[in-house]
């Protein structure tokens, strides 16, 4: 992978015109249509101030790598490690925990089967 998951990129894959607004899109998790409707707003709000940081950004911003993703999962879990950290890392912290809670079941069931099944063949030698 050559480029960071956190980094804002233009989006050229899914733009109208430069990209600015599909990457804002991905960056935040923000439906596109939303994103673009809400620049049209600010262009009208802003007197048009807003069109010029769009070619600003357009024109400063790198292109997003190809394969920055592996699923639309990754896309997501990304998109919420950059609207919040600290959320995400306890996600990933209660995953591991209840991974860990289902393996400890999984090893107290087979310890106990095993144990029972040679308990049993112990006492059918006897």
């Amino acid at each position: 992978m050559s480029g960071s998951r956190t980094q804002f990129y233009l989006d050229k894959q899914n733009a109208k015109f430069k990209g600015v607004c599909s990457g804002i899109a991905d960056y935040t998790g923000v439906d596109i249509t939303l994103v673009r409707v809400a620049m049209v707003v600010l262009a009208f709000a802003t007197s048009g101030w807003i069109i010029l940081g769009y070619f600003a950004t357009a024109w400063l911003a790198p292109k997003k790598p190809t394969g920055l993703y592996d699923t639309p999962d990754d896309a997501k879990f990304w998109q919420g490690v950059r609207s919040n950290p600290k959320r995400s890392t306890a996600e990933v912290r209660s995953k591991f925990r209840d991974i860990d809670r289902r393996l400890a079941d999984i090893e107290t069931h087979y310890t106990s089967r095993s144990s029972n099944s040679l308990a049993a063949e112990i006492d059918s030698l006897r």
